[in-house]
């Protein structure tokens, strides 16, 4: 899959202030770079490519670990669920944020199809490091969007905006990102 690669990409779009969507395994990389180079978490990484990784900061849901290395239990049994999220799934959007801005409305839904999630219980170093979640799943315990409020335009999203995007009518992240572009484009001719 070549994430290593993708986890520099992310890291050259953040430290050059170039315009980064991730999209999916785009955000996973997004955050376990971050992880790793800003916040220090050093070799952090998803259990779907290191499964005894030091800090998990992508697992599946069933795999939750917290810097002690207890695990959160989830099955498809309990009342926390299984572990695919498939199809259209609420998103709230977090006040005061780009993404928030860009849908112009406080409550999305979003079409999903993905096992690995964000790690909750690494999130509050990643956060105080400046991270923002700029999106979380309905139930507010999953997170759906996130960006860098100190970066022009880096926003990264675990759902799939390309399954509901069309010609005419073009997804808000995908017109974003491309406005984003263009201006990072202008700023380079000068």
């Amino acid at each position: 899959r070549g994430v290593e690669g993708k986890v520099a990409t992310a890291r050259y779009a953040r430290e050059n202030n170039i315009p980064y969507l991730g999209i999916c395994l785009g955000m996973q990389v997004a955050l376990m770079e971050f992880a790793r180079n800003v916040v220090g978490m050093e070799n952090a990484n998803s259990t779907e490519f290191v499964p005894d990784c030091k800090f998990p900061v992508v697992a599946l849901i069933t795999e939750w670990r917290d810097e002690d290395g207890n695990v959160e239990v989830r099955t498809e049994d309990s009342d926390l669920g299984g572990t695919m999220r498939v199809g259209g799934q609420q998103c709230h959007l977090s006040d005061g944020s780009l993404v928030r801005e860009m849908y112009g409305e406080p409550t999305i839904v979003e079409r999903h199809r993905h096992r690995y999630e964000v790690n909750n219980m690494l999130l509050k170093p990643i956060e105080a490091a400046g991270l923002r979640v700029a999106g979380r799943s309905g139930d507010k315990q999953l997170v759906e969007i996130i960006e860098l409020p100190n970066h022009p335009w880096f926003v990264a999203c675990q759902f799939h905006p390309e399954f509901t995007s069309t010609p005419r009518d073009g997804h808000p992240l995908f017109a974003g990102f491309v406005k984003a572009a263009g201006e990072y484009q202008k700023r380079q001719v000068k």
